[in-house]
């Protein structure tokens, strides 16, 4: 261990975490919340923080922003991807750490904080950088001028993507898809850990007639696949509960002629625990780097059905916890409900299955990473 680092432990281990935004609450955030249970003197660092919409929660550990921090760029921060790697660039500290984490899907790991040690915990490379599609939406360069606008960006992420990740000493991703992508894009290995599920908050609650709906759950953004679902439903005519809000909520609204669609907002945790628990079966026709919704549905007891591609297919154990179906179609999806609904599942398996999910195991993951550098004093 170097001198640094024996340093730090004589002294009381400093430690940063790098957070690429603060302006909503979302599976990264309960990451960072937990990370903060193991680390709970740590200083964030992070381009964005919006108090409001995320409850509070990080207020006394926010050590520093961007200049992006204003209320235009917390509200509309996808139409400020340019400027994110010059923010991120700028994001800078005086202070040294003897460890430093980044949990992010691209930019934190770029912020110039001084550390021994810099543990990253990928929740995905650098989306815009990497997967053009992810860009589709974005206002400041229709779709149509992709070949001259948003290309040209793209390459140019993609080249700063890579230049920060030679700031990490340790990669951490949070499934093998995600893994598999750190080795395709930055040529280095990643060990696996499952982002973690709160199962204090993630647990069976059946009301005992249990409900019979469909769920969907998650930010209403165009690759979750939201629309292919609300056309399978349009056509199945069974009742679907979609749970979120995002850029496409009025798109998806009007797409839902069949009458047995509602949308919900605001929910709760434990309003979503009890949708968890008496729904029917999740629908997941999505490609994520992990699925947090998924395993929470799961740890309440949710059988999922998901397209195989990315989380879904580390989440989900075809025709014991669910289904998996080979195709982002809606007849794909009509045809896994078809055949859920004649098979039964055993919703306590799934739910003991879930574990492996749990905030515990997570914990104890993260802290073994920590002590494998040297902090063999972290609790």
């Amino acid at each position: 261990m170097c001198s640094r680092a024996v340093a730090g432990m004589m002294r009381g281990m400093r430690v940063a975490i790098l957070h690429d935004y603060l302006n909503q609450f979302g599976g990264a955030e309960r990451v960072l919340q937990t990370m903060l249970e193991v680390f709970p003197d740590a200083d964030i660092y992070t381009l964005l923080y919006d108090r409001d919409r995320t409850f509070g929660i990080f207020e006394r550990n926010i050590k520093k922003t961007s200049f992006l921090d204003i209320p235009l760029v917390r509200r509309k921060h996808r139409a400020f991807i340019p400027l994110m790697p010059l923010a991120s660039d700028l994001v800078t500290s005086d202070e040294h750490y003897d460890l430093i984490i980044s949990s992010t899907a691209g930019y934190a790991k770029g912020f110039h904080v001084k550390g021994t040690y810099h543990i990253c915990y990928c929740h995905s490379p650098l989306r815009y950088a990497w997967e053009i599609e992810y860009l589709k939406n974005l206002s400041f360069a229709p779709w149509m001028l992709k070949e001259f606008v948003i290309s040209p960006i793209a390459g140019w992420l993609r080249k700063w993507d890579v230049h920060a990740s030679t700031h990490v000493n340790v990669f951490v991703a949070n499934s093998k898809y995600i893994a598999d992508k750190v080795r395709s894009y930055y040529w280095r290995e990643a060990q696996v850990i499952h982002p973690p599920v709160a199962t204090d908050v993630f647990y069976p609650e059946m009301d005992g007639k249990g409900g019979d709906y469909y769920l969907m759950a998650g930010r209403l953004l165009y690759y979750k696949g939201f629309d292919i679902a609300i056309k399978a439903f349009n056509k199945l005519k069974k009742p679907l509960k979609i749970v979120g809000a995002g850029p496409e909520a009025a798109k998806l609204r009007a797409l839902a002629n069949s009458g047995k669609i509602e949308f919900l907002t605001d929910i709760s945790d434990a309003e979503l625990r009890k949708l968890y628990s008496n729904a029917k079966a999740l629908i997941f026709p999505q490609i994520e780097d992990f699925g947090l919704v998924a395993a929470e549905a799961q740890a309440c007891g949710l059988p999922v059905l998901a397209y195989r591609v990315g989380g879904g297919g580390e989440i989900v154990t075809h025709k014991r916890t669910g289904l998996l179906f080979n195709e982002q179609t809606p007849e794909a999806i009509e045809s896994a409900v078809r055949e859920f609904e004649a098979m039964s599942f055993d919703r306590k398996a799934i739910a003991r299955e879930a574990q492996r999910f749990s905030k515990e195991k997570f914990v104890r993951a993260l802290r073994d990473v920590v002590r494998s550098l040297g902090f063999s004093h972290v609790a």
